[in-house]
């Protein structure tokens, strides 16, 4: 199955669909992300905005969820910053806390406030 990220004009994520990958297929069996899209467009409008995105993320770093920015440079799909003081990964385009997670077997939160993990209290 083959999932497509509907976006609205500032390249945000509206809704994720599944969409049959016969649909992306073209006269030689080879699949199409154009395809994919034009169907979309067939189902929601034709002046809809459509990408594919990978439930395994193989292509575009990330699989779209509602929220999710479409970053044409990067050609990426970022979920919103989580904290304040996380930065974006170039390479994964995933947000990374200033400071690493402790490897000590414990649980921890974060606190943005301070810009630091706190052990979970429970």
């Amino acid at each position: 199955m083959a999932h497509f990220a509907k976006l609205n004009s500032n390249n945000k994520v509206e809704q994720v669909i599944v969409v049959h990958n016969n649909e992306l297929l073209d006269d030689n069996n080879n699949e199409v992300e154009q395809n994919g899209i034009d169907f979309c467009k067939s189902l929601f409008g034709e002046n809809t905005v459509w990408k594919q995105t990978s439930y395994n993320a193989t292509f575009r770093k990330n699989f779209a969820g509602k929220g999710f920015t479409y970053d044409e440079d990067r050609d990426a799909f970022i979920a919103p910053q989580p904290f304040s003081k996380w930065v974006l990964n170039e390479d994964t385009c995933r947000w990374e806390a200033p400071v690493a997670y402790p490897d000590d077997g414990e649980e921890y939160v974060w606190n943005d406030n301070k810009g630091e993990w706190e052990l979970k209290v429970v």
